[in-house]
């Protein structure tokens, strides 16, 4: 006799396989939070180059100017879909060499670090303070992308290749649409709520 589906079960097995391959996997995501706070303490301290900072300005208020006018729900879409997108490419574009959340950790990193310099000239130390409601889902969600996408890189190194990056994306994949997804619909609830009201 065919067993019946249990979506409850199915649930809880996938939360379960999620969670061990990110304890699994924390060695790649320590990686990303580290490449992404050193880039960061670059942004912030070092001296950049006024065009490069212009073009970091300028893509803050090409966003803004998206955003422009949009009711609360359509700021939390907004949100959701350009960090989910983020997420999906950091982790499952990691399968090329982990070129791409490696790069993407930098780039993070260096613009949170350079915006945050700029917020504290601007509006003193505790200007600092709105950006934690904003990154306390977000960058979990985005560190671990970030790290199983420098990890699904490293099929390469062993003997059955296509095995072990079978074994990653389906892992991987799991981890997205349980864990990472959910952290960011709450980010971006978080985020598009406090935008919304001026915070």
């Amino acid at each position: 006799m065919k067993k019946k589906f249990n979506l409850r079960n199915f649930i809880d097995e996938q939360y379960k396989i999620s969670f061990s391959y990110i304890k699994g996997s924390k060695n790649f995501i320590y990686s990303a939070i580290g490449i992404f706070f050193f880039f960061a303490l670059v942004g912030f301290f070092l001296p950049i180059p006024e065009s490069i900072g212009m073009q970091i300005i300028n893509y803050f208020k090409e966003l803004v100017s998206k955003t422009a006018g949009l009711s609360l729900p359509e700021m939390i879409l907004f949100l959701f879909n350009n960090n989910s997108i983020s997420g999906f490419m950091g982790l499952f574009f990691g399968a090329v060499f982990g070129i791409f959340p490696v790069l993407s950790s930098i780039a993070n990193g260096f613009v949170l670090g350079f915006v945050s310099n700029t917020s504290v000239h601007q509006e003193g130390i505790f200007s600092l303070w709105r950006l934690f409601p904003h990154g306390i889902f977000e960058l979990p969600a985005i560190f671990i992308s970030f790290g199983l996408g420098i990890k699904l890189s490293t099929f390469i190194l062993v003997k059955d290749k296509w095995k072990t990056f079978q074994k990653f994306f389906i892992n991987s994949l799991s981890v997205y649409i349980f864990v990472i997804l959910p952290l960011l619909v709450i980010a971006a609830i978080i985020e598009g709520t406090l935008i919304y009201l001026g915070v």
